[in-house]
């Protein structure tokens, strides 16, 4: 299986995107609304909103081999790749430019002229023509993009009021409430189908991603295209589907509305989108890591690291445990990015952390995402003389300063390495490998073997069954919940 953007199968730089499992993690979530019985038809449905829903053709420069013509196969057909090498064995020969057209589908948000669209739809895009049920045609301007929710506006002019479709209440949805899909699929034109919300909550790729799930048919050329609910209001933007030919198979999914309407606002106001920052390193609380930091439940988004930023200069160290932000309970990180994310720069928000036992809230002023992607760790404390020692199933040594040049481990950071570890261990089934920097156990800086087995003892002390190591591999900090009992 594999997902798959639903983009018309001639446009040549559209490209599926390989998922691991084939499968997207359900986070259902159940709104308030009451059930309704089935229409006894869609026709007054799609009447009323048909003339808001547009087919999008784009025209690209391309640059393509000089070659015999490839045959026309199916995308997706296992003759593809067998053709492709035929008549192109080496992978070179001389390059032409010509152009590629591409389509999709998209909806219009004001009678001014706005439509709605997904950034693959248009990206690259040299020229975009905007063609609407009853023969209008337009050219189209992008106004801004995110390709982190795949979401685009266009502008066309229009001498009259242009027919539109408002944004509905994406998390109102219920799993098995009808939905529709409007799009130009397989580039056939103006078509419409129905089924239900299959499952919400669906997370693709994107730290952003707010997937509504559906059995309506979608397939390539839908993308971009409005999902209604049965009020006739846009609760998803089609997007992607999860299919083994490239076809519909009932997996299709839908941007929320929840995200794509912010994304939208920001992208008519500045021309981009200006999202919420916190300056965080964070990763989920498992149970185990509840059980090490003294949590009653596995909740919440464990902080790992605080560069220069806005939650260092509210106060927030590395171990908090973010509770909850700006007032909502905070569940993971990814509903902590989302939380975050759209959050209005410069705001001051209270946020709940668990510290040591006790919770305390911290002022924060949100910054923007967009401006500070790339901070510089905060400094650690100095390390103490070279010395190694077996712990846990691992050979730990301090930093020296031939491991800190082997590694390199900046001049101020410090703590211990894992030189070697039994595979047999509990360390090693946790993830620890050679070459790891262990900075932090029991939430507290070490430098030397000492302080190691000094917070193995204050955990064991305690009645803890393992204990919490920050580990840094390539630069990048996790917290560990190490078992302290070193047989399996």
């Amino acid at each position: 299986m594999r997902i798959t953007d639903i983009t018309d199968p001639g446009r040549m730089r559209a490209a599926a995107v390989a998922v691991g499992l084939g499968l997207a993690v359900a986070l259902g979530q159940v709104g308030p609304v009451m059930a309704r019985a089935a229409p006894d038809s869609f026709a007054d449905l799609a009447e009323k909103v048909s003339g808001a829903v547009v087919d999008i053709t784009t025209q690209t420069t391309v640059a393509a081999s000089a070659g015999p013509e490839m045959p026309m196969i199916p995308p997706g057909s296992p003759f593809e790749d067998f053709f492709r090498d035929f008549m192109n064995p080496d992978g070179k020969g001389p390059q032409k430019q010509h152009r590629g057209t591409a389509l999709g589908s998209g909806f219009v948000i004001s009678e001014d002229g706005y439509i709605v669209t997904n950034n693959h739809v248009i990206d690259g895009a040299d020229e975009i023509t905007i063609d609407f049920l009853g023969g209008d045609e337009f050219k189209a301007k992008v106004i801004g993009s995110d390709p982190n929710t795949d979401i685009a506006l266009l502008k066309i002019d229009s001498d009259k009021p242009l027919p539109f479709v408002r944004f509905g209440d994406s998390d109102a949805m219920r799993v098995g409430d009808w939905v529709m899909a409007m799009g130009n699929p397989l580039g056939q034109g103006f078509s419409v189908s129905a089924g239900i919300v299959s499952a919400r909550g669906r997370a693709l790729s994107g730290s952003y991603d707010d997937y509504i799930q559906t059995d309506a048919a979608i397939n390539r050329g839908n993308s971009g295209g409005p999902l209604f609910n049965m009020d006739g209001d846009v609760i998803g933007v089609n997007t992607a589907i999860l299919s083994p030919n490239g076809g519909s198979i009932g997996i299709g999914f839908a941007m929320s509305s929840a995200v794509v309407e912010n994304v939208v606002d920001q992208l008519k106001q500045y021309g981009e989108t200006r999202r919420g920052w916190l300056g965080v390193r964070i990763q989920d609380v498992t149970p185990e890591l509840a059980d090490a930091l003294g949590l009653k439940d596995a909740k919440g988004a464990l902080v790992t690291d605080v560069p220069e930023g806005p939650a260092a200069d509210a106060g927030m160290e590395s171990g908090d445990v973010i509770l909850s932000f700006d007032g909502s309970a905070v569940d993971d990180t990814r509903g902590l990015v989302r939380q975050v994310g759209a959050t209005p720069i410069g705001k001051s928000v209270q946020v709940t952390v668990y510290r040591g036992g006790a919770t305390q809230t911290l002022a924060v002023t949100v910054g923007r995402r967009e401006t500070a992607e790339a901070e510089a760790l905060p400094a650690a404390a100095q390390s103490t003389e070279p010395a190694e020692s077996d712990v846990l199933g691992m050979q730990i040594s301090t930093l020296t300063d031939d491991l800190r040049a082997q590694l390199d481990v900046p001049k101020d950071v410090n703590g211990l390495v894992v030189t070697d570890i039994d595979e047999t261990s509990p360390a090693f089934d946790k993830g620890l490998r050679s070459g790891d920097l262990i900075t932090e156990a029991g939430q507290e800086k070490i430098a030397s073997i000492s302080d190691l087995n000094s917070r193995i003892a204050d955990a064991k002390d305690a009645g803890r069954t393992s204990l919490l190591l920050l580990v840094r591999r390539g630069g990048e900090p996790r917290f560990v919940a190490l078992p302290l009992d070193e047989q399996k």
